[in-house]
């Protein structure tokens, strides 16, 4: 684990200068910017956000990444994803720098986002629109794919992103199904994203939702009024001990991305929809094939 110098901080000054004017500027919008729209995704926003990206891609996590060559060139593909490293989620921002290195910004790129982070998050949640972010719907994912868009999912969400520190090298969906039957009713390729080292910039000791849901039952609001889905007991800065699904500042540790072979389907369209055994293979192969991924690249880095 290496902290950054005095230099290097200095040295991010005038990207987090870039940033702090795109987030005063879509905040102050009038546009919804509610991830209901393809149309609010701005190539320029992502320009703007490049050098704040760079900085933490070369300074802060130090990262290395491969299988890029793995994207094809002339189709949409479907990337999913492990989620890892809490609200921050790390890698997913290194991965979206690296999609724009590789491709530029220009090329359509959208993330399935919970619809709790407008609520939670609302200033987060307008420049995430910016930047490609749309709601995490099927109607959005099919709009994308029409218009020969890629899309990322992370199907994990909320307990995939604070999954247990001892699960790190676990690929976790808990058991959602939704991305696999979209890219069966599309007939797209799913391209695996995996990576090693964001879900260690924290530790995850426990989740204790259903006590908490429990407590809610009898009575105990949730905060803002909004159900967590999880709510873990974590080690992480600033808070040292931390309950409950707080953002930190995740540790700078060296973070590994890699991008996996493409899986087809031989069955797609409506009628292999209708199929649920055929679904449920279909799903434990995207999982199964991600798992074997991911222990061939903690293998490869820690020898």
């Amino acid at each position: 684990m290496t902290f950054p110098s005095f230099s290097t901080l200095f040295a991010l000054m005038p990207a987090l200068q870039r940033a702090s004017d795109v987030f005063n500027q879509t905040t102050h919008q009038s546009q919804r910017l509610d991830g209901w729209s393809l149309a609010d995704r701005d190539p320029s926003v992502l320009a703007a956000m490049m050098p704040l990206m760079q900085w933490f891609y070369d300074v802060y996590y130090r990262v290395s990444s491969d299988g890029w060559e793995n994207i094809p060139a002339d189709v949409p593909v479907m990337f999913v994803g492990s989620h890892n490293g809490g609200l921050p989620a790390p890698d997913m921002h290194m991965l979206l720098y690296d999609w724009c290195r590789h491709f530029g910004t220009q090329r359509p790129l959208y993330g399935l986002m919970s619809p709790k982070v407008w609520k939670v998050l609302p200033s987060v949640a307008r420049v995430a629109t910016r930047m490609g972010a749309v709601q995490a719907h099927p109607k959005m994912g099919i709009a994308a794919l029409n218009q020969s868009a890629s899309i990322v999912v992370y199907p994990g969400g909320a307990q995939d992103v604070f999954r247990p520190y001892n699960q790190r090298h676990k690929i976790y969906f808990h058991n959602r199904r939704g991305f696999i039957k979209l890219a069966i009713k599309k007939g797209v390729p799913i391209v695996p994203m995996i990576s090693y080292g964001a879900h260690a910039t924290f530790w995850v000791l426990a989740d204790i939702y259903p006590k908490m849901k429990a407590l809610h039952e009898m009575g105990m609001p949730w905060v803002l009024g909004i159900d967590p889905e999880t709510f873990p007991i974590y080690l992480g800065l600033p808070w040292g001990v931390a309950a409950g699904p707080l953002p930190h500042i995740p540790l700078p540790l060296k973070i590994h991305t890699r991008i996996c072979s493409p899986i087809y389907f031989e069955r797609t369209g409506a009628r292999a929809l209708r199929d649920s055994d055929y679904v449920d293979m279909c799903f434990h192969r995207v999982k199964g094939e991600m798992q074997t991924a991911l222990d061939k690249l903690v293998s490869d880095v820690e020898g």
